[in-house]
């Protein structure tokens, strides 16, 4: 499988446009096709925010995006400086509000096992109250953390940036529907796609799998968030609580979201559920009380059968690469995946958690 011919990557969403970076560093002539270019599905949202799992019950995908946290800005200054314009990342780290004695208590476990599972790469310091923090009074009466770990960036624009980069590199872009056909094959607007593939479309995916033959209860969940400009930027950590996160963006926006939602009439439609993100999201933050909503997002986020990503090869088809699935966690997870999807092409077994593999998520 070792350099075999151009690889087609179906999806430019920010698992395709990684991949598509992996590829192209080793050597790779690599096309990618969208129906509709990049990041403009899932991966073009708001929100941003690349945030760990709890370090509690250690396990091997705890493991693997801790270090796609700390891997993350290496790759994004690498990008930026080929496409000569800014992703939106920054390694901010994130406040969390600590409303209870209770909530203090599991906050205070949970830094003895950043100290064990973070090993002093970054670090989760429950600190008191009274210390200063943007939070309501009452979200942060037992005090806060501060986790050095997250970071944010603006998902649109690192699209957009990696896709400019991908350029310069001499990747190809397409527009044009990908479709299973009778027999395993894919076509490319009819005209069969010869070579290997990986299957990055997003929630796309998974009906491209099912006419391949792999039968499959992978779904998209709808998120709704809202882009706000407060009068002052927020320039500091992520801000979270209870499913709400806050994000200032660099360009002086505030991101806020989002929804999670499996029933819903209207993927693409913002309704009053967001009103209420948005509500919840002025009474934890007081200085967003009179900020501006000047955008609003709704979209499907791919989620794999069991939950966690879907990334390797098809089984009986080394030639065929899934990586989808990334659902909440994929901006942050994106940049290891892609390289292990160059691994998988490249004839390597690359060291991803076993509960990523496709036989894992697939019925047929």
């Amino acid at each position: 499988m070792a350099n075999s011919g151009r690889v087609t990557v179906i999806g430019a969403g920010i698992f395709g446009l990684c991949a598509a970076w992996h590829l192209r560093a080793r050597g790779r002539d690599v096309t990618v096709v969208d129906r509709r270019g990049p990041g403009a599905g899932a991966s073009g949202g708001l929100v941003g925010a690349l945030s760990p799992h709890v370090p509690d019950r250690w396990n091997a995908k705890k493991q693997f995006q801790r270090d796609a946290l700390l891997a993350a800005a290496g790759f994004w200054a690498e990008v930026e400086a080929v496409a000569g314009q800014s992703s939106g990342y920054g390694r901010t780290g994130r406040l969390l509000p600590l409303p209870d004695a209770h909530a203090r208590a599991i906050a205070e476990e949970r830094a003895e096992g950043a100290a064990e599972f973070w090993a002093g790469v970054a670090s989760w310091t429950v600190l008191p109250p009274g210390e200063d923090h943007p939070f309501a009074p009452d979200a942060a009466a037992a005090g806060i953390v501060h986790e050095t770990l997250s970071a944010r960036i603006a998902p649109a624009r690192a699209c957009a940036t990696l896709a400019r980069a991908l350029e310069r590199r001499g990747v190809l872009f397409q527009t044009g529907t990908v479709m299973a056909e009778p027999g395993g094959a894919l076509s490319l607007d009819g005209d069969a796609i010869d070579g290997p593939a990986v299957i990055a479309a997003g929630t796309g995916s998974f009906d491209l799998l099912r006419g391949l033959g792999r039968a499959n209860r992978g779904r998209g969940v709808k998120g709704q968030a809202a882009l706000l400009r407060p009068s002052r930027p927020m320039n500091g950590p992520i801000l979270y609580d209870r499913g709400i996160y806050v994000i200032g963006h660099a360009d002086g926006t505030v991101a806020v979201g989002s929804t999670s939602e499996t029933e819903f009439d209207d993927p693409y439609g913002t309704d009053a559920l967001l009103d209420r993100v948005i509500a919840d999201a002025r009474v934890l933050v007081p200085s967003l009380a009179d900020a501006p909503v000047i955008g609003r997002w709704a979209g499907l986020r791919p989620r794999a059968p069991e939950r966690d990503p879907m990334v390797g090869p098809l089984p009986d088809r080394p030639d065929l690469i899934v990586a989808t699935g990334g659902f909440k966690t994929g901006l942050a997870l994106a940049p290891r995946i892609g390289d292990a999807v160059a691994a998988f092409l490249s004839g390597e077994v690359p060291d991803l958690p076993d509960s990523f593999a496709p036989a894992h998520h697939l019925k047929g």
